[in-house]
């Protein structure tokens, strides 16, 4: 007995929902993808940073059939993250750290890879055809892929915008020879709403639906390699490790929390970590702390940088010990993150003693140059204010 299309689209719903997955569509991948030239357009005016990836792969980002010639269809799956508490209450808590909600527990490529690996399996078994399967990690703009499918809109903020889920939602996707019924895009929703745009506290949106990278906190925080530009140190607050805000205020986020399941759980160690016990991972005590965690692709060097700027930003003076411990880190992008944080804590003239005990035996010319910086007050970023951008 043979299935019909339509048949066969339910029956892989009903089982990616037993698998754990909030939604699963459909879309064919015929037509012309003119996300590859918005791509090509944000690669060239080198909004994407030290994220040199991106332009090496652009070739098989154009199209889903670049990636793989024989594909004809692709099951786009989403899976609800949305927080149980508010992800911006941190924020009013200076002496501790924000990370972004979905580093909170195990790393997301590897919980979704499990189920979309057992979804494929059932797939190829029950209906033939050959398969791959993405998580995020391979040049497939699942986004794009998402919203022709109808599991919601790209919003201002570039992320996509879901009607029952908001603004939380992780994605996966199989690209598979077999022909799928397509689903309807998702029409965009956003209206005349700006709140995505104005809380950046680094205005990092220059436009609506466009985001330059290079003033992005999660940027920043996450895929920079070197000191953070000093124009958005004060902007960063105490977020260490990615921004949730752009997505937090989302109004569509009000179905969110009350369709999630208890799927991801999240680590409570990782919800509001004390800054100062951060600040004294060596390298074996960060990979013990954030085994599993996504938080782990930064490395201690690069996640202790961000701590100490967080703890420069958090006016608290009982913390200055912790940055002049770390003047000794064998790293030199500690020192100099070291070098901002007791710039900001310590008033001028304590400042200046340690700077002439210190700038005499430091021979790394960064962490020098941060000693000589900071003879002056910063004058911090202001969200909605547009300045020059790094790396122009």
């Amino acid at each position: 007995m043979t299935t019909s299309t339509s048949e066969t689209a339910e029956l892989i719903r009903a089982e990616a929902k037993a698998l754990g997955f909030d939604l699963c569509r459909f879309t064919d991948i015929d037509e012309a993808w003119p996300a590859a030239a918005r791509l090509e357009r944000y690669v060239a005016e080198g909004r994407h940073g030290e994220m040199q990836w991106m332009a090496e792969t652009l070739p098989r980002r154009v199209h889903p059939r670049a990636m793989w010639a024989d594909a004809r269809s692709a099951v786009m799956l989403g899976l609800n993250y949305g927080p149980d508490r508010d992800p911006l209450a941190i924020l009013r808590e200076p002496a501790k750290g924000a990370i972004s909600v979905y580093a909170h527990g195990d790393d997301y490529h590897e919980l979704i890879k499990v189920r979309l690996k057992a979804l494929a399996r059932w797939l190829q078994a029950r209906f033939g055809g050959e398969l791959k399967v993405f998580v995020d990690t391979a040049p497939l703009l699942e986004k794009p892929l998402a919203e022709r499918a109808g599991l919601g809109w790209q919003g201002k903020h570039t992320n996509l915008v879901s009607r029952q889920f908001g603004s939380w939602l992780f994605l996966g996707s199989i690209l598979t020879s077999l022909e799928l019924p397509p689903d309807a895009p998702e029409p965009e929703a956003c209206g005349s709403c700006r709140a995505c745009l104005d809380i950046c506290p680094t205005a990092a949106f220059p436009a609506p639906f466009q985001l330059d990278a290079r003033r992005c906190i999660s940027y920043l925080t996450i895929e920079l390699k070197g000191p953070i530009p000093r124009e958005f140190r004060q902007a960063l607050g105490n977020r260490i490790f990615g921004c949730d805000d752009c997505l937090a205020v989302c109004p569509w986020n009000k179905f969110a929390s009350a369709a999630r399941e208890q799927k991801l759980a999240a680590r409570e160690s990782l919800r509001a970590p004390s800054l100062a016990e951060l600040s004294r991972l060596d390298d074996a005590g960060f990979r013990a702390l954030f085994a599993r965690s996504p938080v782990k692709r930064a490395g201690r060097d690069r996640f202790v940088r961000n701590v100490l700027y967080a703890i420069g930003n958090s006016g608290e003076p009982t913390l200055a010990a912790e940055a002049l411990r770390l003047l000794g880190d064998p790293s030199a992008l500690v020192r100099g993150a070291a070098v901002w944080a007791l710039s900001q804590l310590l008033d001028p003239a304590e400042f200046g003693r340690v700077r002439a005990i210190r700038l005499p035996v430091e021979n790394e010319q960064p962490v020098r140059d941060e000693w000589e910086a900071r003879q002056s007050p910063l004058v911090p970023a202001k969200a909605g204010t547009q300045t020059e951008s790094v790396g122009r």
